[in-house]
């Protein structure tokens, strides 16, 4: 039973309030000022709080502000009620931060349906979607009826793909965002000498093609391709720009499920900058074995071609290989006969890393 914190002077006003969210069993707790309703949302943290703005010893300004400043209780959706129409008063509230606001005498059902509305946004915004297929599938639905978008995909189909295949290529139409359900894939752009240069190694649960989407250019700035077999979902651009500009709740929850990319890339830019080539290399190993592509008791790892790797701190094959040797020969990792690189000491491997 969800629970309201209802703060009233007025005891008409409240009691009325009170005991039609009752009937719609909402389990109601009162006050009858903003001191008594700062202490009752600490004891009781609600799911929901309404309150007047013109009441004795605290106002509905100075209730929010005091709520909003405390972690526990400051994401608690707030709607103002008010006896006033003035749009200053309407306003200030807003600008403060409330949910809503309601002008006294209001309509049952639009007190209800402006409930419903704000516990309904809460549930979604706090709402954690597992990184894997069902996790984005089901954030894609319940976005959709968020938004009241029925054309909004219900269905997004899976493509398998070969070794060595393309996802998409650098310079061509940017028309998809990836999403890895399996295998592995890695991102990389070419010079004008025809080497490639390693933006990224992607694993499932990571997106691709977020940056081009967003790019002026229209096209994709690298190109993708399977380092082993893989079976990726695709997003049209269209539900992308739906999802990313139709609705600030919506925007802000699929910002951080697609974002981890590009603070990666980021840390990865500066380490290429300013770390030192050991420090990289032992970066990029935490980071590939995180991502379940070294060998170890619960992965079979991945043969990462030394280019690739090499690519991937940002420095020359040799150097890269190099590197490698040296992290061997410290006994901090161990190289198959397959070339499958296995981590043999995570904690000295993460001193480096750390290492500033």
């Amino acid at each position: 039973m969800k629970k309201i914190l209802l703060i009233e002077d007025n005891q008409d006003v409240r009691e009325n309030t009170a005991d039609i969210l009752e009937l719609e069993n909402y389990n109601v707790i009162t006050a009858e000022n903003g001191k008594i309703g700062i202490e009752k949302a600490i004891e009781h943290l609600p799911d929901i709080i309404i309150c007047d703005i013109m009441m004795p010893e605290l106002d509905g300004y100075g209730v929010y502000e005091c709520l909003s400043i405390n972690p526990k209780t400051a994401n608690i959706p707030f709607i103002y009620l008010t006896a006033k129409s003035e749009k200053a008063d309407i306003r200030k509230g807003m600008n403060l931060g409330a949910d809503d606001y309601l002008i006294k005498p209001f309509e049952e059902e639009d007190l209800l349906d402006a409930i419903e509305c704000r516990l309904k946004k809460k549930e979604f915004i706090t709402k954690e979607f597992s990184n894997n297929i069902d996790g984005i599938s089901e954030f894609l639905n319940e976005a959709s009826e968020y938004l009241n978008l029925e054309e909004l995909s219900k269905e997004h189909t899976l493509k398998k793909y070969k070794n060595k295949e393309e996802i998409f290529r650098e310079g061509s139409t940017a028309l998809q965002l990836y999403f890895i359900k399996t295998g592995n894939v890695k991102t990389y752009r070419s010079t004008e000498s025809g080497k490639e240069f390693v933006m990224g190694l992607y694993g499932p649960g990571d997106f691709i093609g977020q940056l081009s989407l967003l790019a002026k250019t229209g096209t994709y700035v690298e190109t993708a391709s399977v380092l082993e077999d893989a079976e990726i979902l695709s997003i049209p651009k269209e539900e992308f720009t739906k999802l990313l500009y139709g609705n600030r709740d919506v925007s802000n929850k699929f910002f951080g499920m697609i974002s981890n990319n590009i603070i990666e890339l980021q840390e990865q830019l500066v380490d290429m900058a300013f770390a030192t080539v050991r420090k990289r290399t032992a970066k990029a190993l935490l980071e590939l074995d995180k991502k379940g592509m070294m060998k170890d008791d619960n992965h079979t790892g991945i043969i990462i071609p030394r280019e690739d790797f090499a690519g991937l701190i940002g420095t020359a094959t040799e150097t890269a290989i190099r590197m490698l040797t040296e992290f061997k020969n410290e006994g901090l990792i161990s190289v198959e006969t397959n070339r499958k690189l296995v981590i043999l000491d995570k904690n000295r491997l993460g001193q480096i890393a750390n290492n500033h």
